[in-house]
């Protein structure tokens, strides 16, 4: 399905590689070309793109960046850094062909083209071979001495009472890599499957992203939440040490912490678009296995207000709180102080509105970004910081968290 999107300058292949969700998703979604396309700033993005799927009962796939805070948690100033990558702030379109993989089935809908024709057309598609670029030689933003040190000062800061957890991010990039995107979505996807999995083309700017987690999901009534909060290192090749990892986890007072002041932070935020007294956690603190690692997810739902816009549910959890940190207006203006990188699309979200005003969206983190027409290749990595936090065990997190990454471009 992949490679016979690769003409189209515009799609997203959502791929939840059989992965059990609850509530339950598809298997794979395939969205190609664009009838229209809505792109916006952050400043009024979220009610222009209100007023404009208003007049749309399509579908409608894309992405919410990161830098939409500067909307939705405004702060004075912000800092200079031009994002390399290029991904507008904001865009959905309404795809020309769009396909619904299931377990069982599969669904192929288009404008203008007969879905035979196109089923026919993908299954004699032979999907496309890694080709023999180099291998990317990335350069960090913080020295490990340098973000040591970050971290100590956000610790004061938490020690003065400025928050009470922060998500500090740093980037690793190559100014003049050479990779083929699809490819190295493939290879990504084969050492870190995922069930928030992306690959996400707007002309010559690539997201290529293995996520392990939702952002919001939207179903009939009900909004759910499913922050990540707590990570621990798989131990691939002794299974007594790994089931050690995974209970020191669940067992762990930092990471519960963590974990719990982001689950309030999302209670909150869903209590302003659910009706009084729905939004319940109904689980915390699960201990869940991926590839590389183990993660500690909550859930979090609530019954959204009636004739509530789509829109407005979004933009009252954005950015989520998992990689922003709680009270979220400090820590965004910490994060824009701290940071070296603009975070662009990183730590946004990419996913779908259906006809009936469903969606779901992930949380962009696990992933590469690549501009093709720039040669710029990076990607972020980063953790919750408290005041329990030891720099150098959130330094190694972030190293952890980067190994599907690295596996997939053989570093």
């Amino acid at each position: 399905m992949l490679t016979w999107a690769i003409p189209f300058n515009i799609c997203c292949f959502l791929d939840s590689h059989s992965y059990d969700s609850s509530p339950p998703a598809f298997e794979c979604l395939l969205a190609a070309g664009a009838v229209e396309t809505f792109e916006a700033t952050a400043g009024n993005a979220f009610s222009g793109l209100k007023e404009w799927s208003a007049g749309h009962e399509d579908w409608l796939i894309g992405h919410f960046a990161y830098d939409l805070a500067r909307e939705t948690e405004p702060i004075q100033g912000g800092h200079s850094f031009e994002d390399p990558i290029g991904f507008p702030d904001l865009t959905f379109f309404i795809p020309v062909h769009l396909i619904l993989l299931q377990k069982d089935s599969i669904r192929i809908g288009s404008l203008g083209e007969d879905p035979a024709v196109i089923w026919a057309q993908i299954a004699g598609t032979v999907p496309a071979e890694k080709t023999g670029a180099a291998t990317p030689a990335f350069t960090p933003r913080f020295t490990r001495e340098e973000y040591l040190s970050t971290v100590t000062a956000l610790r004061r800061h938490i020690l003065r009472g400025d928050c009470y957890e922060i998500n500090f991010c740093q980037e690793f990039f190559d100014a003049d890599a050479d990779i083929d995107p699809y490819a190295t979505w493939w290879a990504l996807s084969q050492a870190s499957p995922n069930p928030f999995a992306a690959f996400y083309r707007l002309d010559q700017r690539f997201l290529l992203c293995s996520s392990p987690e939702r952002f919001l999901k939207r179903t009939g009534k009900m909004l759910y939440s499913q922050p990540i909060k707590g990570t621990a290192a798989r131990v691939q090749q002794d299974s007594a040490a790994d089931l050690r990892q995974r209970q020191q986890l669940y067992e762990s007072d930092k990471d519960r912490a963590e974990n719990v002041m982001v689950v309030d932070l999302v209670r909150n935020d869903l209590a302003r678009v659910c009706l009084p007294g729905s939004v319940q956690v109904s689980e915390l603190f699960g201990i869940y296995p991926f590839p590389q690692v183990y993660q500690m997810i909550s859930t979090v739902v609530g019954e959204i207000m009636p004739g509530l816009d789509w829109t407005e549910a979004i933009r009252a959890c954005f950015p989520m709180g998992s990689m922003t940190g709680a009270p979220k207006k400090r820590v965004v203006q910490l994060i824009n102080q701290y940071e070296r990188s603009r975070r662009g699309i990183f730590s946004g979200a990419v996913g779908y509105r259906d006809p009936a005003g469903n969606f779901d969206f992930n949380v962009v983190i696990r992933s590469l970004l690549y501009n093709r027409a720039d040669r710029y290749l990076s990607y972020q990595v980063g953790s919750g910081i408290t005041f329990y936090s030891d720099p150098e065990a959130e330094y190694q997190e972030c190293l952890v968290k980067a190994e599907g990454i690295r596996k997939a471009l053989a570093q």
